[in-house]
């Protein structure tokens, strides 16, 4: 067993000795490029999205130096017909870049990678002359050439040295001209079977191209027929959460809201599982260098920018285009590359149909409020940390409080938050309200018995039985007894009363002249 060349199943034997979903369809979408100019294959997603599992899988799979049968003969993989055809049959190099990040913090890193895994392809075939001059992809050529044998090659954490070397160095560029070597040169074909690259950030681009544009990405923007694996469905949370005792309602609330191509709603695995472990919801997202470096460009405020983290924290949902993004964190200019960034680092989704982005769950959410809070959007904040006594307020009907508290909440120095209509004031009481999505599920323009209420807010299924649903109206330059009248003539309280049966009316209006809110509240109970 080789640090770099067959490393052996070690490393997903240990992820089977725990709980395990099995992702293993993915090997048979590999299996189904092997040999074929499909065969480079780039998969990226966003940290704590199983990366390194699915890497691991893989070498366990593809390695000839052990006998990986029993470990998936119990997984989807093991019924596909192409199971057979590819197990433990070739040579495999296997290489973490993140390993040499941490070790080398120059311009030598791709010399010493380079070296050091030549001199294991040596060690393994000794019989292989190595010259004077060769670099890796000469050697590996020669064994080819002398064996018949064509290799495997899996390369974990690709893009760490994109992420982590600081601007003006030139490793970078050092670091493509090497893949070009290994991947794109004219013995490539005739050295490996499958090459399969691993990270957070696609491939590098160099004015519209990719740097090698022979590579079929897979990436949280375009996941392709990979989109399932990305992530845990739906139905495997859930038979999780029975299997272990945990409330699955619950774990959406937290890990929940990810939109993967075809895939609608796609957990974070990661956080799911030490959730599971722990048996208890919370944030297990700890702050990253990478998000730290993209922090200054939202405080710019790139076209609006601001105000866009803004809306997508009052629940709403900004247009993006991530096509100019060149999969470079030092190149960041402008507000669709912020956004684009954000998108792979998994601190937003994107909805490819209507290419927009939205903050998907309360996990992020609060690391986007941590966001703010660090950028010193002050009016933002308070209104964040008021949020919650405004929440109290409504539920003990106290109406001039409500109203205050709202008055608090409207920022004039911040456009979103500048009034113009009954949308911008929805928008504030999104964030006003921000506290309730604790407890509450948060809907805009919910469609309601003859209309569309302006902002419900329905108790999750885990929280007190007593809780009421709240429905909000929203006036402008009007009055809050108009509101409340509204709401019943339209008929919102038969459609959401089949959630509670109390239900508690608020009316809001916002005067324009004298700058004000006005608030009026109405208990009904439906029968339950």
């Amino acid at each position: 067993m080789g640090i770099y060349i067959n490393v052996g199943n070690e490393g997903f034997r240990s992820s089977r000795k725990r709980e395990y979903i099995d992702k293993s369809g993915l090997i048979a979408l590999v299996n189904d490029t092997l040999f074929s100019e499909w065969r480079f294959s780039c998969v990226t997603r966003c940290r704590r999205f199983g990366k390194s599992m699915a890497a691991k899988m893989l070498c366990a799979y593809y390695d000839h130096s052990c006998d990986s049968r029993s470990l998936f003969a119990d997984l989807e993989i093991a019924s596909h017909p192409s199971f057979e055809e590819h197990l433990n049959k070739y040579p495999v190099i296997y290489l973490d870049i993140s390993d040499f990040v941490t070790r080398f913090k120059d311009d030598s890193i791709i010399e010493h990678l380079d070296e050091e895994l030549r001199a294991e392809i040596h060690e393994a075939y000794p019989d292989i002359p190595q010259k004077d001059g060769d670099d890796l992809m000469a050697l590996l050529i020669r064994v080819a050439a002398a064996t018949g044998e064509r290799f495997i090659f899996i390369i974990d954490e690709w893009d760490a040295i994109c992420r982590e070397f600081p601007i003006g160095k030139s490793a970078m560029d050092h670091y493509v001209d090497w893949l070009r070597r290994m991947f794109k040169g004219g013995s490539t074909m005739k050295v490996f079977a499958g090459v399969y690259l691993t990270g957070i950030l696609p491939i590098k681009k160099y004015k519209t191209e990719s740097a090698m544009n022979n590579f079929t990405e897979y990436s949280m923007v375009t996941p392709r027929r990979m989109a399932h694996y990305f992530g845990f469905t739906k139905d495997e949370v859930r038979m999780l959460a029975d299997r272990h005792g945990m409330d699955s309602d619950d774990l959406e609330k937290w890990y929940d809201g990810y939109q993967i191509g075809s895939e609608p709603s796609m957990f974070n695995p990661n956080s799911v599982m030490q959730a599971i472990d722990n048996q208890w919801c919370e944030s297990y997202w700890a702050a990253t260098g990478a998000f730290d470096t993209v922090a200054h460009y939202i405080q710019m405020n790139y076209e609006g920018l601001k105000d866009d983290i803004i809306r997508m924290l009052a629940g709403g949902r900004c247009q993006v285009d991530p096509t100019g993004f060149q999969n470079d964190m030092s190149v960041v200019r402008n507000r669709d590359d912020v956004l684009t960034v954000l998108i792979h680092l998994g601190y937003l989704s994107y909805d490819r149909r209507e290419k927009e982005c939205y903050i998907p769950n309360r996990e992020v959410a609060g690391e986007m409020v941590n966001a703010v809070k660090r950028n010193n959007w002050t009016p933002v904040v308070d209104a964040l940390e008021q949020s919650k006594a405004l929440l109290r307020a409504t539920l003990e009907g106290d109406c001039e409080a409500v109203a205050r508290g709202v008055d608090a909440a409207h920022d004039e120095n911040t456009s979103i938050l500048s009034y113009n209509n009954e949308n911008s004031l929805a928008c504030v009481l999104s964030i006003a309200y921000y506290y309730a999505r604790n407890d509450y599920v948060i809907h805009r323009e919910l469609a309601s018995g003859k209309g569309f209420a302006d902002l419900v807010l329905i108790p999750r299924k885990n929280v007190n039985v007593d809780s009421p649903a709240i429905i909000l109206e929203l006036k402008y330059n009007k009055d809050a007894d108009g509101a409340i009248a509204q709401i019943h003539r339209k008929q919102y309280p038969a459609k959401v009363a089949q959630h509670t049966y109390n239900l508690l009316l608020v009316g809001i209006n916002y005067d324009r002249q004298a700058k004000t809110h006005e608030c009026r509240m109405e208990w009904v109970k439906s029968e339950g």
